[in-house]
């Protein structure tokens, strides 16, 4: 039976404004409606949950190396990729926050508001992290863990649900980490998990048992360069494209790790689980 609606889907209709440049107002930028922005490379994208075309335009103008290049009007299912229902995923019960679930077994139950940031747990990388990381924590205490490129915070979510105290969470995108910061408050974890914005590569040397990081191959390439990484007792690293897997893989071969586990989801997606000597 599927669990009962706690209350409507806050964000319903999306109006997404998609600019040339990076949109960097100011933190004084607030405007009702705003959800916040997006950065891919050198475009970003608006979102508001209600039409702004007219606020949007005069903020463009005012703001240097800024284009408007398009606009949409979607809802938020569409732009999800469909609706966001609670799912089961190995141990885990993962609900939005507007079903009312069993949240009596808080151990097996993770709160998820992926506000419009990517993450809801069904993509098959996150699937094989959250196996991964349960390996992880059969194999070795695992005291303290990073999760680098932290999206909505599902997996510094699990990994403290599952025992860890101390998690440290990093998003380079801002709205990323506040919505992982959202999440932290929903599930009452705040005291085991600390949320920070900034690039992963300079968290890296910090001293941790585990690190966990789905995120883009130009990224992780550098991130098991780094002198931290050997410093870990196990990594789960995802977000993988085939090619990009046998680059990592090869780079792992030199270094002294072990590969215990990988996942190859229809040839596609490629998750690594190892240790270090």
């Amino acid at each position: 039976m599927q669990p009962a609606t706690l209350e409507a889907n806050p964000y319903q209709d999306l109006y997404i404004y998609y600019l040339s440049g990076r949109f960097r107002p100011g933190r004084a930028f607030n405007p009702e409606h705003y959800i916040g922005s997006w950065e891919e490379g050198e475009f970003s994208f608006l979102f508001f949950t209600r039409p702004k075309m007219a606020l949007v335009e005069s903020t463009v103008n005012r703001l240097a190396g800024l284009e408007l290049l398009d606009h949409y009007h979607m809802t938020y299912e569409q732009w999800q990729g469909g609706d966001i229902l609670p799912s089961r995923i190995g141990r885990f019960t993962i609900s939005p926050p507007w079903f009312d679930i069993d949240k009596m077994n808080a151990d097996t139950t993770i709160i998820l508001d992926p506000g419009v940031v990517f993450g809801t747990g069904t993509h098959p990388t996150t699937r094989d992290c959250l196996e991964a990381l349960q390996l992880a924590f059969e194999d070795t205490p695992i005291r303290s863990a990073l999760d680098l490129g932290t999206g909505t915070g599902l997996l510094a979510l699990a990994a403290a649900r599952m025992g860890c105290p101390k998690v440290l969470a990093a998003d380079l995108t801002l709205l990323a980490a506040r919505t992982a910061q959202k999440n932290v408050e929903l599930n009452t974890l705040s005291k085991q998990i600390l949320v920070v914005q900034g690039d992963a590569e300079k968290f890296m040397d910090f001293t941790s048992d585990l690190v966990v990081t789905n995120i883009h191959y130009d990224v992780m390439k550098n991130l098991i360069g780094t002198s931290g990484f050997l410093k870990k007792k196990r990594f789960i690293l995802s977000g993988l494209m085939r090619s990009e897997a046998a680059r990592i893989e090869s780079t792992l071969a030199d270094l002294p790790v072990e590969i215990i586990r990988r996942w190859d989801q229809d040839g596609i997606w490629h998750t690594f689980y190892g240790a270090s000597y």
